[in-house]
């Protein structure tokens, strides 16, 4: 191989690979490194460290800090975008669960389609008679 065609292809790596020193992200973001300190003593972003102890800041830690500035530029405090941010995390993940649910349902009546009708089920009218002391609206 060519030394010259490794550096013409593009480097792929995940968005979580922490890269980016403090001064490197807080430009990214748009915000002075202490902010980034601050944001961290505050439990908004977690960097990742060096064995020396440095921070490292991925992309993911950079849309994150993105839109901890959004929601600040709104007014909010850092309690409230904290919150904030665990529901968003929360929402993604309840979508998450709710596509598996459904192919699971569809899977589930895939299968229920695929079998042969049962014969030793009768069908059950039942019918559901309510009492009540006060008429019904």
């Amino acid at each position: 191989m060519n030394p010259d065609d490794r550096t013409m292809r593009p480097t792929h790596r995940s968005q979580h690979h922490a890269v980016y020193v403090i001064s490197v992200a807080a430009e990214l973001a748009g915000m002075h490194p202490q902010t980034l300190r601050i944001y961290e003593r505050r439990g908004l972003v977690r960097p990742a460290r060096t064995q020396g102890g440095n921070r490292r800041y991925s992309d993911v830690d950079i849309d994150r800090l993105r839109r901890i500035a959004e929601l600040t530029a709104e007014g909010m405090n850092l309690e409230g975008i904290r919150r904030i941010i665990e529901m968003e995390r929360e929402l993604i993940e309840l979508r998450s669960e709710v596509v598996r649910l459904r192919h699971q349902v569809m899977a589930a009546q895939a299968e229920t389609e695929r079998r042969p009708p049962r014969r030793d089920l009768v069908p059950l009218r039942q019918d559901v008679t309510l009492f009540t002391d006060r008429p019904l609206r």
